[in-house]
């Protein structure tokens, strides 16, 4: 018996793997802080989207400037995209201060998105929000605890959500009524997609 201690204590005994050490350990907790970091992120970024579109709503000369004249209308979304593309792309290489330039997006996202108070009722906005939140969360939930890759999805999801923009712009000026519900359909599935891999990938 003494002797199978003395093996056990022995440094040259195999004990613990060395990558078993207090940060592996603490690795759960770790990755906890980061992902309540990135939702505080994302939290800030819908907060200044709910302050733009009530700017908007709120003031007859933003409604003038925003909803009155479809050039700034068209400038708004085609920046949007071009900034959507850019982070994109710069994803992993951007700095932290770039990054933050995101928040541009949400805010001139937050003009855009004004109009819908002018061509929906408050309860059915506050329906679609709370669905469309439930579906996120349940999608997130997913993307972090399934044990399935789901590094396949990206590329697959990425092209759909360039297909529906790219569709979205063409029925600005199509006004087809049987395209916005194929786009919508197809938009649910797209980006229940990636809130899913997105997560994951965090």
């Amino acid at each position: 018996m003494s002797g199978a201690l003395a093996v056990l204590s022995s440094p040259f005994s195999p004990q613990q793997p060395a990558w078993i050490s207090a940060s592996t350990a603490d690795t759960s907790l770790r990755t906890q802080a980061f992902i309540r970091r990135v939702y505080g992120w994302m939290f800030g970024g819908l907060l200044l989207t709910t302050l733009a579109s009530v700017w908007v709503i709120s003031s007859p000369a933003m409604q003038s400037i925003v909803l009155g004249n479809p050039i700034v209308t068209i400038g708004l979304i085609l920046t949007e995209l071009a900034i959507v593309i850019f982070l994109s792309f710069r994803l992993t290489k951007m700095s932290p201060a770039v990054a933050a330039s995101s928040f541009v997006y949400s805010f001139l996202n937050g003009l855009t998105l004004s109009v819908i108070f002018w061509q929906y009722s408050h309860a059915s906005i506050v329906q679609a929000f709370l669905t469309a939140a439930g579906m996120f969360g349940a999608m997130s939930v997913y993307g972090l605890v399934t044990k399935r890759d789901l590094t396949s999805w990206g590329a697959f999801f990425f092209m759909g959500l360039m297909g529906i923009i790219l569709c979205s712009v063409v029925n600005i000026f199509l006004r087809t009524s049987g395209l916005s519900f194929v786009i919508s359909v197809v938009g649910v599935f797209i980006f229940l997609g990636l809130t899913a891999w997105d997560n994951q990938k965090l």
